[in-house]
């Protein structure tokens, strides 16, 4: 295995020289880092308050998606979901009070990732085949290479990680590179339903003691999906994440279902009579698993018909693009909400 150069474009990009070191990079700076503290090189465009912010909110279990230090509607439903939670006014604005509360987690905004096998494993695959036909022939739907497991791993984006360490810095076993620290306070999956939901939350790094909630309340509104604990419908709410919630085409089945069965990388059955923007004269096709599948690392079963709630291969879309009706999560929100809530939990969609 070669390292990897970061690309400042798309992440496909050059393979380095064997070397696994970068001089002046052996021995980074102290990964300490207090305050408000703004990452990323010069010119980066990463607001440093908003970026801490988020990875205080992910880590609170109000994630705003991606971690990238960008303002969005994503980042303002998370801000208004931990107000509520806290008992702070809903604003969705970051004010003195919210800040306080999520400084009371003590956890600063990045951190020095010595890179393992874990971090940047294969397999990889690149170039990724865009017709589902050619998608089919592949043993599985690992990602395109390094950068785009850590990006992921770390809940962020390849554009951020090459912002927070420069565009020449390589990528590989050995190399150490500053991330998100979304990095949990337990690995203890103790109750997990099988080991390949204990490896992809390990994988993911969602933590092993997540709240336990007792329904859910998806709102196409907001594009929210909220967890509560007690009883429905005066639960409190304890997690947050956004979601993308169907289209014109094919629009969020309101009313009340059930999530009954997990799936943990789960095969994807491609048939197009299914899809609006696809002709139904196209074949189907059994799409292997794999975190670039289409339905990402978790499928979680509705009673609905062919809906269920379900993980992502583009992260940095969900909200912002349609779905085929079904909830789509970033990978490591699915798992964390998999965490959460057990087999036959009440899901509540509303408009």
């Amino acid at each position: 295995m070669r390292a990897l150069m970061f690309s400042a474009g798309l992440i496909g990009a050059a393979v380095a020289a064997s070397a696994w070191a970068v001089p002046g990079h052996e021995n980074p700076p102290p990964s300490r880092i207090s305050g408000w503290v703004a990452p990323g090189t010069p010119g980066s465009q990463i607001d440093g308050e908003l970026f801490h912010a988020q990875v205080l909110l992910d880590a609170a279990g109000f994630s705003a998606g991606v971690i990238d230090g960008k303002k969005g509607t994503s980042f303002t439903q998370a801000v208004r979901g931990f107000q509520e939670a806290n008992g702070l006014q809903a604003s969705g604005k970051l004010d003195g009070p919210t800040r306080s509360a999520l400084l009371r987690q003590n956890r600063v905004s990045t951190i020095y990732v010595k890179l393992t096998g874990d971090d940047v494993g294969g397999p990889f695959v690149y170039p990724f085949p865009k017709k589902p036909e050619a998608q089919a022939k592949l043993k599985f739907m690992g990602y395109r290479n390094m950068l785009e497991k850590v990006a992921e791993r770390y809940h962020t984006t390849p554009q951020t990680v090459v912002a927070l360490n420069g565009p020449d810095k390589l990528i590989g076993p050995g190399q150490t590179l500053r991330l998100p620290n979304v990095v949990p306070a337990s690995r203890n999956y103790g109750g997990a339903i099988n080991d390949k939901q204990v490896q992809l939350m390990a994988m993911l790094n969602v933590g092993g003691d997540q709240p336990k909630g007792d329904y859910v309340v998806v709102d196409k509104s907001d594009g929210t999906l909220k967890v509560y604990q007690g009883d429905k419908p005066a639960g409190r709410l304890i997690a947050q994440f956004p979601v993308t919630t169907g289209s014109g085409h094919d629009p969020l089945p309101l009313g009340t279902w059930k999530a009954t069965t997990y799936s943990f990388l789960p095969p994807f059955n491609y048939q197009p009579d299914l899809f609006w923007d696809v002709a139904d004269d196209k074949a189907e096709q059994k799409l292997p698993p794999g975190p670039n599948g289409p339905v990402g690392v978790a499928w979680l079963d509705l009673t609905k018909k062919h809906y269920g709630i379900h993980g992502t291969n583009e992260p940095q879309t969900i909200q912002h693009t349609e779905s085929h009706g079904c909830l789509r999560l970033t990978n490591w929100d699915v798992m964390r909400l998999s965490r959460m809530m057990k087999p036959g939990f009440t899901a509540v969609f509303v408009a």
